[in-house]
């Protein structure tokens, strides 16, 4: 599985955690909007809500390995080059997608820490982050709702402009990040 880009290609493991972190992405927020369905207190909230932790450190996890393939070479150039005003907004909206999902992760851990509670992940108990502390619990949790919003945003925003390029400027950005076709 190669980890450098090619000219025209992210390399295979670059375009495989892309996807993957797409569908983790999903899957957190989907554990976050369905909680709702089960009644608080219920075994099958807090298991949606234990998903939704661990999901969101695996996120964490995950992008640290994307930054690292990334720094293993530059990216793979845009044919037709695009105008420097889209590629400094590209670098951006890049920028801003991995601080949310390294600060995401982090902020949910401080909450649940600082409701005294540990976070359990894939059977590891991690340590508390800061002591129990209910009114930070609730001041750090309206940062990750407020973040969360901006999540939906950002990833909408990056999914359009994959899409816009493709089908209007028909260039390759989205072809360099799609798996390679049979």
């Amino acid at each position: 599985m190669p980890w450098k880009n090619s000219d025209n290609r992210y390399s295979t493991v670059s375009i495989a955690l892309h996807w993957l972190m797409l569908v983790l992405l999903i899957a957190v927020y989907a554990c976050i909007e369905l909680r709702g369905i089960f009644p608080k207190g219920s075994g099958g909230r807090t298991l949606i809500k234990e998903a939704h932790f661990m999901l969101g450190l695996t996120v964490f996890v995950l992008v640290w390995l994307r930054l690292f393939a990334r720094s293993l070479g530059v990216a793979p150039k845009i044919l037709p080059t695009p105008p420097s005003w889209q590629m400094v907004l590209a670098k951006l909206m890049h920028w801003a997608l991995y601080l949310f999902m390294i600060a995401m992760p982090i902020l949910g851990w401080l909450i649940t820490s600082a409701e005294g509670h540990q976070v359990m992940f894939y059977g590891i108990d991690l340590p508390l982050l800061v002591a129990e502390d209910k009114q930070f619990a609730k001041q750090v949790e309206g940062w990750h709702v407020l973040l969360g919003t901006v999540g939906y945003w950002l990833i909408g925003l990056h999914a359009v402009a994959g899409l816009y390029h493709h089908y209007f400027m028909r260039d390759n950005t989205l072809q360099r990040m799609l798996p390679k076709r049979g």
